[in-house]
């Protein structure tokens, strides 16, 4: 059994931001930290006080964490970014919103005090001896302390306060895992109060102004009068309530949810995906008694997408994700009567289409639009064609005889245009052979479908329209509209280039519909591109028709690894900077060399360039860790560092640098999913390097000291490439029928109500026999909602058992 704890955040967008350029405006990106620890940075929005962001991340993560928090900046290309403020959800907050926080919130003030983080590693007891006492405080050491100084560092001292009297530790210089290792006694008098606080409080001194405040502890003597303490213990700041900005600040919207999960051995979840397998394997005539029928009624509309996702990924997993989209399919199909509005609801159908092929299609859509989308952004054209909104002050880049007129700039924009849909259009219906094969199969099924449920001649393209309406308006085009959430770009587009892709992203969707609103809409001044746009329907079924040509429905259904990757296929590419092996007495900027790097779940390798003939390469089975590395090892930002263990058994780390923070933790993220099922990983690290005879953390000067700080392989990103694990994904389910058993409760009790009809005919009986049948199912379902829910209190009983017994084992071991 293990617990799985996963925290989805979407940052949607910004509102009355304050201007921080003297232009008025501000280039707002935001920060997200996980106890201090940056996890994901959203793109800069230039030159706006109401940005969108859109931006959204899953990650998995141990069960300790106490706090998530956005910072938002303002970008600036010359100097330190501006700070405008932040906002800070504790766990529990999080954890009180059970379908999760979608609100708008305000931004704070940053308080410096409150910027604290790490740990310090204390032993406290009472000695008595001949008559006296005394207070013993043995201060050990401390990790992960906030940097203070320029360096990146901080020069930390202990100041202990107890009952008027305050002893200091030694400072030490130049690191945030410092080794004191004092020990500090105050006399302890008689009648003294056992409710008098020991403060530990950790310092940053400065040579000039005053000291920074790192954290601090808070102890009563009580707590360790009778049995020594002796343990690492969270800094906390000073007990101060936040102030409330007000919004002079701005305000952020967004949506946090937190799944914290005991995962049961997988016997428990066996009763429920049984159940939702004969949903599929044995549907019943009746399409609304089924489980999967009965989940989509009682979840709520916000978390269809989350179940969407889990139940395609539970159905990859059992080798029936196809039966599963087609009974879903035919399930909406079947109560649809205009062709016109199939599949334009939010429905679990749509959801599921929608998440199946970004879980299975996300490498074809790179392959397919990847190499366009970087030209569009490189090209920086400027492209217009609304009358409204043509700025020629912006075409002198276009001409040197000055700006162009209305209809040069239209002329000039529409070449433009229809060049890139060219280009864009002939990688959609050249990709047939790229497509894989369970979404080809689950296009042909969709076809067929469509085509038996409307035979008539004026519907002859409602089979079409199924298919492209998923592929083309759900998939290439928002993959057009906005590249950085598809991962085809690390940032948003400027306000040009965005532009363009909006009107690329039109005309796609249009070519999608197969032309069925050109000419309909509000936007005229599009007509100049519904010539290319009619021309190419024809080609794009076409290519539909080639797509569902395809006799391969055993390979794309049967059972796969719990994996989508193939072993040998490439997870992660691209061009990285490597540490020079013998490069440490170099200045660093020296030390690291440009390489191109692969990562499969076999191998880790790197040469010169993609088209090098020489590689070398480190199996993933020799990785024991992966962790990021502090700034001032290097005096560079975003390194990361991967230790492996050679044959005999002797660890080597390698150094490498990435451009930005979400390149680094998506590779720290990918290298960790790969090397997950490792034996004999680290689970210690030193964040930095040993470089002039010491390691630059923790100043230890022995080299194979074991290191300072934790490790964090159980970090990681979601994304499309998340192995497939049917445990937590059969949780995630359960965990949705619980919060709607209450639903499920009454719609149980109106079936029972219904009872047998007792009208003649064989519509009665049918009608009978299908509530008896919803009756059934919904008792099933509510039986293992049930025994999952005695389960989680079993285990969760037979954990506090142990805990107890352990305290009670801690409590009568006589101290040392």
């Amino acid at each position: 059994m293990a617990k799985n704890t996963s925290l989805h955040f979407r940052v949607v967008e910004g509102k009355d931001l304050p201007a921080k350029d003297v232009s008025g405006t501000s280039d707002p990106y935001c920060i997200i930290k996980v106890d201090n620890e940056v996890v994901a940075r959203t793109a800069t929005v230039w030159k706006n006080l109401n940005p969108f962001w859109g931006e959204e991340f899953t990650l998995h993560l141990p069960t300790g964490f106490h706090h998530l928090s956005f910072y938002v900046l303002d970008e600036d290309t010359i100097g330190h970014d501006d700070v405008i403020g932040k906002i800070t959800l504790s766990k529990e907050a999080i954890s009180s919103h059970p379908r999760g926080i979608d609100s708008w919130i305000n931004l704070n003030h940053i308080n410096p005090d409150e910027e604290v983080q790490g740990e310090i590693s204390l032993e406290l007891q009472v000695v008595e001896e001949a008559h006296k006492g005394a207070l013993c405080c043995h201060v050990i050491e401390a990790r992960d302390l906030a940097p203070r100084d320029i360096s990146g560092t901080s020069d930390p001292f202990v100041r202990v306060l107890w009952n008027g009297q305050v002893l200091e530790t030694a400072i030490i210089k130049k690191t945030r895992f410092p080794h004191w290792n004092e020990l500090l006694e105050f006399v302890l008098e008689e009648g003294t109060s056992g409710e008098t606080p020991l403060v530990v409080e950790v310092w940053d001194w400065d040579m000039v102004g005053k000291n920074d405040f790192l954290g601090r502890v808070v102890f009563s003597l009580d707590a360790f009068q009778k049995a020594p303490l002796k343990g690492w213990y969270r800094l906390l700041p000073f007990p101060k309530e936040e102030e409330d900005a007000g919004g002079k600040l701005g305000a952020l919207r967004l949506r946090v949810r937190l799944a914290e999960e005991r995962i049961l051995p997988s016997r428990y979840y066996q009763p429920l995906v049984d159940l939702l397998v004969e949903s599929v394997v044995c549907p019943p005539e009746e399409e609304n008694v089924t489980p999967v029928a009965l989940l989509e009624e009682v979840c709520s509309v916000e978390s269809r997408q989350d179940v969407a996702t889990r139940l395609v990924k539970i159905f990859l997993g059992q080798g029936l994700v196809v039966p599963f989209l087609d009974y879903l399919n035919l399930r909406e199909i079947s109560r649809t009567t205009d062709p016109n509005t199939l599949f334009r609801s939010n429905s679990l159908a749509s959801k599921s289409m929608e998440q199946f092929m970004k879980v299975v299609g996300m490498p074809y859509l790179h392959e397919v639009l990847k190499s366009i989308i970087n030209r569009i952004f490189e090209e920086k054209k400027y492209v217009e064609l609304d009358p409204c909104k043509i700025e020629p002050s912006r075409t002198r880049r276009i001409s040197f005889k000055g700006s162009l007129s209305e209809a040069q700039i239209r002329e000039s924009s529409l070449e433009v245009l229809k060049g890139y849909l060219r280009d864009i259009m002939e990688a959609i219906v050249g990709s047939t052979k790229e497509c894989p094969a369970a979404m080809r199969v689950a296009f042909k099924r969709l076809h067929k479908r469509v085509a038996d449920r409307f035979p008539e001649a004026e519907n002859q393209d409602a089979k079409y329209l199924a298919i492209s309406g998923f592929l083309f308006l759900r998939f290439f085009a928002p993959a057009i509209l906005t590249p950085k959430l598809f991962n085809l770009r690390d940032q948003h587009a400027g306000t040009q280039t965005s532009r363009t892709l909006l009107l690329l992203a039109k005309a796609v969707q249009s070519i999608g519909n197969l032309g069925l609103q050109v000419g309909h809409g509000k936007e005229q001044w599009m007509e100049p591109l519904h010539p290319f746009i009619l021309s190419s329907i024809g080609r794009v079924k076409e290519f539909l028709d080639r797509l569902i040509e395809v006799d391969c429905e055993d390979e794309a259904n049967r059972k796969q690894s719990w994996t989508l990757v193939h072993p040998s296929a490439t997870i992660k590419e691209g061009y990285l900077h490597k540490h020079k092996a013998d490069g440490l007495h170099l200045v660093s900027r020296f030390t690291f060399k440009k390489r191109y790097f692969w990562l499969n779940n076999k191998s880790f390798s790197y040469s010169k360039s993609p088209e090098w003939q020489a590689r070398t390469s480190i199996p993933v089975q020799q990785i024991c860790a992966v962790e990021r590395v502090d700034e001032n090892a290097f005096q560079q930002p975003h390194i990361m560092q991967i230790t492996t263990r050679d044959n005999g058994s002797q660890l080597l780390t390698m150094y490498i640098q990435c451009k930005n923070v979400n390149e680094l933790n998506q590779w720290l993220s990918a290298i960790r999913k790969v090397t997950v099922s490792n034996e004999r990983m680290l689970p210690f690290c030193h964040p930095g390097a040993f470089r002039g005879s010491r390691w630059t953390c923790c100043l230890q000067t022995n080299r194979t000291a074991r290191g300072c700080s934790r490790t964090h392989s159980a970090v990681t990103l979601g994304d499309w490439s998340d192995p497939l694990d049917p445990d937590v994904e059969a949780q995630m389910v359960y965990r949705q029928l619980l919060l709607g058993r209450d639903k499920l409760r009454e719609k149980h009790q109106e079936f029972v109500k219904r009872g047998p009809t007792q009208e003649q005919g064989s519509g009665a009986q049918k009608g009978s026999d299908a509530n008896s049948q919803r009756t059934a199912m919904a008792a099933r379902l509510l039986e293992v909602i049930q025994a999952l829910e005695q389960a989680h209190d079993a285990f969760e009983h037979q954990e506090e058992e142990e805990e107890e017994e352990e305290k009670a084992q801690i409590s009568i071991t006589p101290p040392p």
